[in-house]
């Protein structure tokens, strides 16, 4: 499985962007996916997951601001973010993960910078 995010860059205090994380096969075989993000020097924290029943949780830091979706028939997480402000730059990693009675597997993308100017 792999996982390709896309969607970072350069972005003013208030602006939007819209991360992509396009999986290599179906995500309908996740038990979720989401978004996490490490900023320089901090841990890695979730932003956004979504559960395959459709079920979503957001980080304290971006309710409200930040909306989690998926789009089925392209194998593509989205991670629509709104009201950046500064403290969201950060390197924005794609999850997905399966989990059985006996094993656990996490996949993660290569990571997606943004970066929110003030």
């Amino acid at each position: 499985v792999q996982l390709q995010a896309s969607g970072g860059g350069l972005v003013q205090a208030g602006g939007s962007l819209r991360l992509s994380c396009t999986a290599s096969g179906s995500i309908a075989n996740f038990d979720g996916m989401g978004w996490y993000r490490q900023a320089p020097g901090k841990q890695r924290d979730l932003v956004a997951s979504m559960r395959s029943g459709g079920t979503v949780a957001y980080g304290d830091s971006v309710k409200g601001r930040f909306t989690v979706s998926r789009d089925n028939a392209k194998n593509t997480l989205y991670l629509q973010m709104g009201s950046l402000k500064p403290e969201d730059t950060a390197v924005y990693y794609c999850n997905a993960y399966q989990r059985t009675s006996w094993s656990a597997n996490d996949y993660w993308g290569q990571g997606t910078l943004v970066t929110v100017s003030s």
